[in-house]
């Protein structure tokens, strides 16, 4: 397997800590189906794909100036 196709799993901790969001908001976001979904991998144990999330965060990035200006 590649490098490049090699994926990195990331639990709750390190996806608020990277997103700065509370963890209620994280689950309003993924049940509007507005944050990637987290992938089972035990039986009470989830995680989310480290490159997904990124990817949403570099989507809220490009975003920020195209909302409208709040004073």
């Amino acid at each position: 397997m590649s490098n490049e196709s090699r994926k990195t799993l990331i639990k709750r901790r390190e996806v608020l800590a990277r997103t700065a969001m509370a963890n209620s908001t994280l689950y309003e976001l993924m049940r509007a189906g507005k944050f990637p979904q987290s992938v089972k991998i035990g039986p009470r144990s989830v995680a989310w794909v480290s490159e997904e999330v990124d990817a949403w965060l570099e989507e809220r990035i490009a975003a920020r100036g195209q909302g409208v200006a709040r004073c």
